[in-house]
């Protein structure tokens, strides 16, 4: 399959590329979008064959669910049935985060094939900032299954190059929106009520940290982050939850303490740094063949998010035989890197 990327330089362009994407999405083919978050590889959410395409191009197994991108919040209840209890908060959140990074797993409505949900009663739902994927979804009319466009399991794509390098020849066209503004996948949260009788806040329960914080989402309701070890790698609730994710084919360690390193005779190794600072006991460790800096001298979990993916894969190409990976401070979106990193060296 020849892959085609579609470049948006000016209007005009922009328009034709919308016009192109709908085409494809209508004839039931993927197509790789940008969202504000990484690139997703996009297909009719009501479309079970269509929504097959995804899995064959991702080698993804068929029991990990995919999120599912509506238009607006008046539009999630196309894809979920959200039970009275619930209404309140699911108002409340996204009338703060939509359009945005966070997803919300609901109950689902049948109008959704079982192949997206991965056969769960539940669906995660979220509705993307990004202008071009709004533009494309809304011209198509209908809602859109779109996990991350990359291999299972792989570093996620902030570009349509890294795209490329993931899917070309699976795909027939990536649609280039340029670089993600925020750098890592959404916040997944499962919402609840407390039991009967009690005047307490809902309950949000962090299934997958991202862009939005618990600090942010604290005020709205009661806190609880699912650890990994509540996961089940059979049956996920929602993308990016099993044990082994978000890994590059480089070895990944992460690097606590760095007392516990020592170089093997022979061994190649790239330090992914946070700072960039000698301080931190890291950058006199060992003669690194390759040093990335997540956010230098600084130490701005925003902009370590941003970078993360991008500095990643920069690494995993450079053939060296280990990544080996400082910690990041967890105030903020250091609890995404932190979550993802972990599940990068899990092997």
């Amino acid at each position: 399959m020849d892959t085609q990327i579609a470049r948006t330089e000016n209007e005009e362009t922009t328009h034709e590329v919308v016009k192109t994407a709908v085409e494809e999405l209508q004839k039931g083919n993927v197509v790789a979008l940008p969202t504000e978050t990484v690139y997703g590889l996009a297909a009719d959410a009501f479309n079970p064959e269509a929504v097959a395409k995804i899995f064959e191009a991702k080698d993804r197994p068929r029991f990990d669910p995919l999120i599912v991108h509506v238009a607006s919040q008046k539009a999630l209840r196309e894809v979920a049935d959200v039970p009275e209890e619930l209404r309140k908060i699911v108002r409340t959140l996204t009338e703060l985060f939509w359009p945005g990074p966070l997803t919300l797993i609901l109950p689902k409505n049948e109008k959704v094939p079982d192949i997206v949900s991965a056969g769960l009663p539940t669906i995660g739902v979220r509705c993307s900032k990004h202008p071009l994927f709004a533009e494309i979804l809304e011209s198509l009319g209908r809602p859109l299954a779109a996990p991350s466009a990359n291999r299972f399991g792989r570093i996620s794509p902030t570009s349509a190059d890294a795209v490329m390098s993931e899917l070309e020849g699976r795909i027939p066209l990536i649609v280039d929106g340029g670089a993600c503004a925020r750098g890592l996948e959404s916040t997944i949260v499962r919402v609840k009520v407390p039991e009967k009788n009690s005047k307490g806040k809902a309950i949000i329960q962090i299934l997958r940290h991202g862009p939005i914080s618990a600090d942010e989402l604290k005020r709205y309701g009661k806190i609880e982050v699912v650890s990994n070890d509540e996961v089940s790698d059979n049956a996920p609730e929602a993308p990016g939850l099993l044990a082994s994710h978000y890994a590059p084919q480089t070895p990944l360690r992460l690097l606590k303490d760095p007392k516990d390193f020592k170089a093997e005779a022979g061994k190649s190794y790239g330090l992914l740094s946070y700072r960039g600072k000698k301080k931190d006991g890291y950058l006199n460790l060992h003669p690194w063949d390759e040093i990335e800096i997540l956010s230098p001298g600084s130490g701005k979990t925003v902009e370590a998010a941003l970078r993360f993916f991008f500095i990643l894969r920069k690494l995993d190409e450079l053939g060296v035989d280990e990544i080996i990976a400082e910690p990041v401070s967890e105030f903020g979106a250091g609890a995404a890197i932190m979550e993802r990193l972990q599940r990068a060296s899990v092997k």
